[in-house]
């Protein structure tokens, strides 16, 4: 049955009920109660009729159209807020979980079955498009691992190359390890995407691994006359990957750098908050134009800056996402073009914090 005729069988029921309820109520009002008076001797109090029969119609109608109208209507619409509900959660990850249909055999049905197929067909392509990226990435290591051991040993073994063709030989192994970092970036992306993402969840101090990427940034940073300083830092503990947490703060470090203006700063912070790890590095730079940080997180995206001036692939704050999810925090973006970015990490904390003592380093700074 349709939805607009289900509409309209409930109406006419509703309808019917209208009209035996005024009928009910006139009946009583205007036959059993003279009836009743005429019997007790009393004069007949309905003389105006008028009154109360539009009180009758009123009290017959309203009750009963609004009361089970709105019922019956909330009925008929339960199956298409939840299918609303159930589109609305959907993303890359839940595609192989079809909506509950109803089997009604009403539009929301039939819609519920199309949506339901074509989010089958969406699964299968993106498990498609998975297994190429990862099986393209390991048909690439090899080449790839053979030409830089030969180009390794070339020049290693090659004291008497000529100064040019040397040059060019360190050129082409520079770039042979820039796509060797770019095929393993892609198969940490496609293995976070497929949930396939192994983490050795263990209670992990946080602060630590910040103090670490401190100390990384100021080496990274002391050729380009960046200063780094750490403000105060409370020792939260999360659970977590060391090895993966490591590479996520290497990531903001690595961005913070490179990023960043000759004589900048570089911040970093962390404290507890509403218990959650929260991690902010702050760099000075020219930002991300107005329009562009809701898509600093999605793959080969960089500004039109840093495709100018920076060496990259696009694929460090995907990756840096990527381990933030599988934590089950958040990281957020923020930036004033011309002025400063702002990355904010939040993982759940596992421990009340201490802040440390001595929490900025002036001594450590650049």
């Amino acid at each position: 049955m349709t939805i607009l005729r289900k509409i309209a069988v409930g109406y006419s029921v509703v309808a019917a009920l209208s009209v035996v309820m005024v009928a009910w109520l006139g009946y009583h009002e205007f036959v059993e109660e003279p009836a009743e008076y005429a019997a007790k001797g009393l004069p007949d109090l309905h003389q105006d009729t008028a009154p109360e029969a539009s009180a009758v119609i009123f009290c017959g109608l309203v009750p009963v159209l609004l009361g089970c109208g709105w019922w019956w209507l909330h009925r008929v619409l339960v199956p298409l807020r939840t299918l609303t509900r159930a589109v609305e959660e959907l993303d890359t990850h839940n595609l192989h979980q079809p909506i509950p249909r109803t089997l009604n055999g009403d539009e929301v049905d039939k819609l519920t079955a199309g949506f339901n197929t074509m989010t089958a067909r969406l699964d299968r392509s993106f498990q498609q498009i998975r297994e190429f990226t990862l099986q393209a990435s390991h048909e690439l290591k090899t080449p790839l691992t053979v030409m830089r051991g030969q180009l390794d040993g070339a020049l290693r073994d090659g004291d008497a190359l000529p100064p040019d063709q040397r040059q060019w030989m360190e050129s082409q192994l520079g770039e042979i390890e820039r796509l060797g970092k770019i095929v393993d970036s892609l198969t940490l992306l496609t293995r976070a995407d497929a949930g396939a993402l192994t983490l050795q969840h263990q209670p992990t101090e946080l602060g630590e691994l910040v103090r670490e990427a401190v100390e990384d940034a100021q080496i990274l940073a002391q050729s380009a006359g960046i200063t780094v300083t750490l403000d105060p830092c409370q020792d939260v503990q999360v659970n977590g990957d060391r090895h993966r947490l490591r590479q996520l703060l290497l990531i903001l470090t690595d961005n913070a750098v490179k990023y960043n203006w000759s004589g900048g700063f570089i911040r970093f912070a962390l404290r507890n908050a509403a218990g959650n790890a929260e991690l902010r590095v702050t760099n000075s730079g020219v930002g991300v134009a107005a329009g562009s940080p809701d898509r600093v997180f999605e793959r080969f995206v960089r500004g039109e800056n840093a495709q100018a001036k920076v060496e990259g692939s696009g694929l460090g704050l995907s990756i840096a996402k990527s381990i933030v999810t599988a934590h089950g925090g958040t990281i957020e973006f923020e930036s004033e073009h011309g002025k400063e970015t702002r990355l904010t990490v939040r993982l759940p904390a596992t421990t009340k914090p201490h802040e440390t003592s001595g929490g900025q380093l002036p001594e450590g700074a650049i």
